[in-house]
């Protein structure tokens, strides 16, 4: 299907789809097997030998997983995607497909805390260095963090949990002037907002796990190769690719393959003995949430600027960090890159710290309190004692995460039914105010009524830590 003449909900419905010339069945089916017949002895040969493009274990490659790479593809506008077992396993494919000993990564500090991690303890394990630019709008920064050995730049379109939106163009160009690729992950965005790869960038991932799929039904990553990135510019960098290989009959990954030349690798290569292999049950799963996709992120924004707005209005609240809110600092990029919504995954401050948190996440009812991000469902999470509980207070400090930051991922409920659920949680705060309010009244000249004590007997014990502390 070409991509000239069909919008993006037309192409997200029935891009990549190879009809069903057997049965004619019009969703395609969902092959669960782990490995496929050959007719005969030479076509055996044929596909180990690369030859017949035709199907040989899954854990190397299935139609229904190739399906839904064609899809991705299409949707991000790049040349190829490989669908892998996790958004993890994606990015660890695409670092493996680029890096060995003694390469460096230059990545935007705010990035996703398991993404971390794999960069600095995984990855650095293998002698893979890492340093973090700590303002990802710093160019200069960019340019000065590389060394003669850097590969690879990272960034996050939307990073988690601060909504600190990428300058995808301005990134890329300092990258492409240091000779290397900008890899970045379009999670918390999809390619209905933003498409990296028009803005410069070369490799996008996915966990697709989260608005792709949308339900929070299964797990699922992607890497897809924009197909733009000159790997023969500086072979030397590259030998991976650029080197004869003998399973290549004397020829370069580069040479045979052209732009496509390092997905291929780091499929063949990477992928394939990994082994992060996706189930096709929950690459079925993925197909039919990206055939919803735009629909979902539409709403999902629109509900999640309308939470932010209203958040921002509440006395309790010292900073809501939603890029589409004229007051971000990250709202410029918002409208440069994402005119259709600056995602719903967000974050805003209490005044009261971790005690005000914690009355505020146990009395919200519709919110679901989980780690997990892009579901149809609105979602609730501490950060400083969850996703960034391993890093020190001081760091958490250093990019904005204090004790009274919440993070939600808005879903698309009725946007109504989202506030009054909050509303719950600021009603529960202002009610351990008042309970405060008793108690020190209660402290002075007069003792404390038989009422007043059986309040305080009754509440619960978050709402008597704010009472102590204030």
């Amino acid at each position: 299907m070409t991509t000239d003449d069909h919008g993006f909900a037309t192409e997200q419905v029935h891009g990549g789809v190879v009809p069903d010339a057997a049965h004619g069945a019009r969703v395609p089916a969902i092959h669960m097997s782990s490995g496929f017949v050959f007719d005969d002895f030479d076509q055996a040969r044929d596909r180990f030998a690369g030859t017949d493009d035709g199907y040989t274990y899954t854990r190397l490659g299935n139609p229904t997983n190739a399906d839904v790479e064609r899809r991705v593809a299409l949707l991000e506008r790049g040349v190829e995607a490989i669908l892998v077992g996790s958004g993890q396993a994606a990015a660890t494919v695409a670092f493996l497909g680029l890096l060995g000993a003694g390469d460096h990564v230059v990545s935007a500090r705010s990035i996703y805390e398991g993404m971390r991690g794999l960069l600095l303890q995984n990855l650095g394990r293998l002698g893979i260095e890492v340093d973090f630019v700590a303002d990802a709008r710093d160019l200069d920064a960019w340019a000065a963090a590389v060394r003669p050995n850097t590969r690879a730049f990272f960034g996050e379109t939307i990073p988690n949990p601060k909504n600190d939106v990428l300058d995808i163009t301005g990134v890329a160009e300092t990258a492409h002037r240091a000779g290397v690729p900008l890899i970045v992950d379009n999670t918390l965005a999809t390619p209905y907002p933003v498409r990296p790869v028009e803005h410069g960038a070369d490799i996008v991932v996915h966990s697709a796990s989260k608005f792709l799929s949308g339900h929070g039904a299964g797990l699922g990553g992607v890497v897809v190769d924009g197909g733009t990135f000159d790997w023969s510019a500086a072979p030397e960098r590259w030998a991976h690719l650029t080197r004869p290989e003998r399973s290549l009959d004397g020829a370069s990954y580069v040479e045979r393959y052209g732009n496509r030349g390092f997905t291929v690798f780091a499929r063949d290569v990477v992928a394939a003995r990994i082994g992060p292999a996706p189930s096709p049950f929950n690459a079925f799963l993925l197909r039919q949430g990206i055939e919803t996709l735009s629909l979902r992120v539409e709403r999902h924004c629109a509900n999640a600027l309308a939470v932010a707005s209203w958040l921002e209005q509440q006395p309790e609240v010292t900073s809501v960090d939603h890029a589409g809110l004229a007051s971000s600092p990250f709202h410029d990029l918002a409208q440069r890159y994402l005119p259709r919504g600056a995602g719903s995954v967000f974050a805003f401050t209490l005044a009261g710290g971790e005690a005000a948190a914690r009355t505020f996440i146990d009395s919200v009812q519709l919110f679901s309190r989980m780690t997990h991000l892009g579901d149809v469902r609105s979602l609730i999470l501490h950060p400083a004692t969850t996703t960034h509980a391993g890093r020190t207070r001081e760091e958490r400090a250093e990019q904005g995460i204090g004790d009274g930051l919440i993070r939600l991922s808005v879903g698309i409920e009725d946007v109504a039914d989202l506030l009054g659920d909050l509303g719950r949680g600021f009603a529960a705060l202002r009610r351990g105010r008042a309970h405060g309010r008793e108690a020190r009244g209660a402290s002075g000249s007069q003792p404390l009524s038989p009422g007043h004590r059986v309040a305080l007997a009754h509440a619960g014990p978050q709402d008597r830590a704010i009472a102590a502390e204030r």
